[in-house]
C-alpha cells in the first residue's frame, strides 16, 4: 500500500501538503491538491480514516440527520443535501445522511460512539425533541430550521414569512382577494408540529386579516389522490376561492386535476402558486406551475459552514440566516377573471 512520502515524491510536494490534503487542516491551493489528489489516484493511496481519528480524535465527519418516518425526501431536500455534501468537501470533511428517529431516541448512540464532529439537523419541528437530546449530548450542531424559539439556537432557514407575504402580493396584484392554502396533513403523526407549516399557516391567516381577504386551509393526505381530495375539500368551503397556495410537492399534480374535474380552469378560474419547491418540479406539470423557488443550495452550503466554523473553532456567533424563497412565474398565476372580480 502507497505511503503519504510516496504521494509526496509523486506529486512534487512535501509529505506535509499530502497531510494537509488528506486531512483538511490548512489550506491548500486547487491547483496544488489536484496535483496530490491525482497522484494518490495513481498510486491507489488509501486515506485510513479510522487511523487518522485515533490520532486526532476527530472523524471529520458530520452527519444530516433526517427524519427516518414517511416518504420526506424531496427534490429541494436533495439540493440541501447535495450542497451541504459539496461544501463539506472543500473544507475537508465528509457529510453523511443519517436517518434518526424522530424523537430522538437513537441520537446517544451516534454521538457518543464518536462515529461524526457534528451533525446538521433537518425537518425541525416547533418543539423539537433531538434539539432537546443534541443539547444534551453537547454535540456541534447546526439547524436548517427553527423551533419555536431558536434565539440560543444555531440555525439556516427559508425565510417563510417573508416567501408567504411575497406570495399572497403576487396574486394580489394580479387582482386575487380569495385565497386557498393546502399544506401537508401531519396531524397523528410523528412530525406533528413541523415548523415550516406552522409558520406559513400563521403568515397565511395574519395577512389574509390584515388585508381583508377571505383565506381558508385545507390539509393533504400524501400523493396525487391527496392533492385531488384537498381540492375537492377547498371547493366546498369556499366555492369562490380564486388563488391557491400549495406546499406539497407531491400533492400538486393531484390538486390540479381536482380543480379542472371541478370544471376550474388554471389559471383562467384558478391561479395556483407552488410554495418553497423548484422550477424543476413546477415544470413537470400542466400548465407550468408559478413557484416560490427554495434556496436549497444557499442554505445547504450555509449549514454546512456554521457547523464547520464551530468545530473549527472560527465561529464568533452563533449564526442565524434566513432566506426567502424567490418567485418564478410561469403558467399558473394570471390576472383574477372578471366574473370573479365582480363579486369580490
Amino acid at each position: 500500500m502507497a505511503t503519504m512520502q510516496q504521494v509526496a515524491d509523486r506529486a512534487g510536494v512535501s509529505i506535509a501538503t499530502v497531510s494537509f490534503v488528506v486531512n483538511g487542516t490548512k489550506y491548500v491551493t486547487p491547483k496544488t491538491k489536484a496535483r496530490v489528489t491525482a497522484a494518490m489516484r495513481e498510486l491507489k493511496f488509501r486515506n485510513n480514516v479510522v487511523a487518522r481519528a485515533l490520532a486526532s480524535r476527530r472523524t471529520r465527519i458530520i452527519a444530516l440527520l433526517f427524519p427516518t418516518t414517511g416518504n420526506r425526501f424531496s427534490p429541494t431536500t436533495s439540493e440541501f443535501f447535495m450542497a451541504a455534501a459539496e461544501r463539506a468537501s472543500e473544507r475537508g470533511y465528509h457529510l453523511v445522511l443519517w436517518p434518526v428517529d424522530p424523537a430522538g431516541d437513537d441520537l446517544h448512540d451516534l454521538v457518543s460512539g464518536g462515529l461524526v464532529d457534528g451533525v446538521i439537523l433537518m425537518e425541525v419541528r416547533m418543539d423539537d425533541p433531538r434539539v432537546a437530546v443534541l443539547t444534551e449530548l453537547d454535540v456541534p450542531f447546526t439547524l436548517i430550521g427553527r423551533t419555536r424559539d431558536s434565539s440560543g439556537l444555531p440555525y439556516v432557514d427559508i425565510d417563510f414569512e417573508t416567501t408567504i407575504e411575497r406570495s399572497i402580493d403576487h396574486l394580489a396584484e394580479l387582482g386575487h382577494r380569495r385565497f386557498g392554502l393546502v399544506l401537508e396533513d401531519l396531524d397523528g403523526t410523528p412530525m406533528a408540529g413541523y415548523a415550516p407549516h406552522r409558520r406559513v399557516e400563521d403568515t397565511f391567516e395574519q395577512a389574509m386579516s390584515a388585508r381583508g381577504f377571505q383565506g381558508s386551509v385545507v390539509y393533504a393526505e400524501g400523493g396525487s389522490e391527496g392533492g385531488r381530495d384537498a381540492a375537492r375539500r377547498l371547493l366546498e368551503v369556499a366555492p369562490d376561492v380564486t388563488a391557491v397556495l400549495i406546499m406539497k410537492d407531491d400533492s400538486s399534480a393531484g390538486l390540479l386535476v381536482g380543480l379542472y374535474a371541478a370544471g376550474r380552469r388554471v389559471p383562467e378560474d384558478v391561479s395556483v402558486l407552488s410554495v418553497a419547491s423548484s422550477g424543476a418540479a413546477g415544470d413537470q406539470h400542466y400548465p407550468r406551475l408559478s413557484t416560490m423557488v427554495a434556496p436549497g443550495r444557499a442554505l445547504g452550503t450555509r449549514a454546512a459552514d456554521a457547523l464547520i466554523d464551530q468545530l473549527d473553532g472560527t465561529s464568533v456567533e452563533l449564526p442565524h440566516f434566513l432566506l426567502p424563497c424567490v418567485l418564478r412565474v410561469a403558467e399558473s398565476t394570471a390576472p383574477v377573471s372578471a366574473g370573479a372580480s365582480a363579486t369580490a
